[in-house]
């Protein structure tokens, strides 16, 4: 039986700008856990939450404070007492907090050198490579970190999203199933696997995970505009027109993009006037250049629509509106 007081300081991380470090995160922690206990094969372990009211160790006091530039000084003078694959790590990470992404990387390579089965190295060069916008290299770090621990569903999640970045739907939809079934009531999981499923033409498949988001989140907007948009591309444009309305009136931005998705439900549904009026307003405000690009993909998915429908009426309205307003 292992014991282990005040398991609360192992997450305590006041990064900012999105950045944290994963060995501070619980998922991992849990899984690198659960993996050395199956290892050991007879032990388990007993924690106790809490926190303890003395801290010394410089990476302990460096995650803890509310600055940046002393954490990093912190976990600089950690590296001055060795540079070892755990100071490494938490440094590259500091540095990518504060936009310093040679050092990270330099760290990074140094920490997966000295101990190439370490996920989290991997996991962090993964990070860092997308930051990089290299999608090839970042896939590869998250494989590889998903293959050491693979209980770990940020990896997984991690590696599809750069697979589907990379036009490899199939590899995608394999890495975030992998994601789902480690955490099947994440609503973050279920979409991705939805988004993939309908890229591949998987319709009623990515309709049932758009539902188990909306049962899981109802009050969150983009679970009903993902279902709005499967129901549209199935031909089941009422259904897809209340799916839409429900996102619209639970998003408190009313997204631009997904109003002039309803419109062209509403041009579906033979409401033509409505979608014109939903188009004026949704597109009044924008940017010039959001605009343009709006309208023109709007008027493309309408003549997509058009062709495929050629009985529906009105449609010519709002294709006049679309064509002036380009050209304005």
């Amino acid at each position: 039986m292992l014991r282990a007081e005040h398991v609360d300081d192992a997450y305590a991380n006041a990064q900012i700008a999105g950045t944290q470090l994963v060995t501070t995160q619980k998922g991992y922690l849990d899984a690198e856990w659960a993996l050395a206990l199956e290892r050991h094969g007879e032990a388990t372990l007993q924690a106790s939450p809490g926190t303890s009211a003395t801290i010394t160790h410089p990476l302990a006091r460096a995650f803890r404070s509310d600055s940046p530039s002393e954490r990093l000084a912190l976990c600089v003078e950690t590296l001055t007492t060795g540079r070892t694959p755990a100071n490494l790590v938490a440094t590259a990470s500091v540095c990518m907090e504060v936009n310093d992404l040679d050092a990270a990387a330099r760290d990074l390579d140094e920490a997966i050198a000295q101990a190439p089965g370490w996920a989290a190295a991997h996991y962090e060069r993964g990070k860092l490579w997308l930051r990089s916008d290299d999608m090839n290299q970042a896939a590869h770090s998250f494989q590889r970190a998903a293959e050491l621990l693979p209980s770990f569903s940020p990896a997984w999640a991690n590696l599809g999203g750069t697979l589907g970045e990379l036009d490899r739907p199939q590899e995608a939809l394999s890495a975030f199933e992998r994601a789902l079934a480690l955490d099947p009531s994440s609503p973050q999981a279920l979409n991705n696997v939805g988004v993939v499923r309908r890229e591949l033409g998987r319709l009623s498949e990515s309709e049932a995970a758009f539902r188990q988001v909306i049962q899981l989140t109802p009050g969150v907007a983009f679970g009903h505009y993902n279902l709005g948009h499967t129901l549209f591309l199935q031909g089941r444009f009422q259904a897809a027109l209340s799916a839409y309305g429900e996102g619209q009136s639970r998003d408190p931005e009313k997204n631009a993009v997904q109003a002039s998705r309803l419109a062209l439900c509403k041009v579906a549904t033979g409401d033509a006037a409505g979608a014109l009026r939903d188009l004026e307003r949704a597109t009044a405000g924008l940017p010039r250049e959001y605009r343009q690009q709006l309208l023109g993909d709007t008027s493309a998915i309408l003549w997509a629509l058009v062709t495929q429908h050629p009985e529906l009426q009105g449609w010519q309205h709002v294709h006049e509106w679309l064509t002036k307003a380009l050209k304005g």
